[in-house]
């Protein structure tokens, strides 16, 4: 396998391969997989209800404007769109009007 030095290092470093640049059939450091905590419904329940009551909810007022915000930028942009499909559009049709 050709490999340059900088990739050598690195696997040497990873125990994938040994000082030669062969690949090692068993690596160095074979870590065991932590074991998964898991936890019942009425625990998750609980958690999600607590870190519920942590959110800064935002006020009334406040998600009305970002809700205008959103409308007014979704608008602006679905026009600057419209426009561009309707100009190469055009532009399409008039090249092929001309062949």
């Amino acid at each position: 396998m050709a490999m340059n030095r900088e990739q050598r290092r690195y696997l040497q470093k990873q125990g994938q391969v040994d000082a030669e640049g062969n690949p090692v059939t068993t690596r160095r450091d074979a870590r065991p997989a932590a074991p998964v905590e898991r936890v019942g419904p009425a625990e998750y329940i609980r958690e999600v209800r607590t870190e519920l009551k942590r959110v800064s909810w935002p006020s009334r007022s406040e998600v009305i404007n970002y809700t205008i915000v959103v409308m007014i930028t979704l608008i602006v942009l679905t026009a600057f769109i419209a426009g561009l499909d309707f100009v190469f559009g055009e532009a399409i049709l008039e090249l092929l009007r001309l062949a």
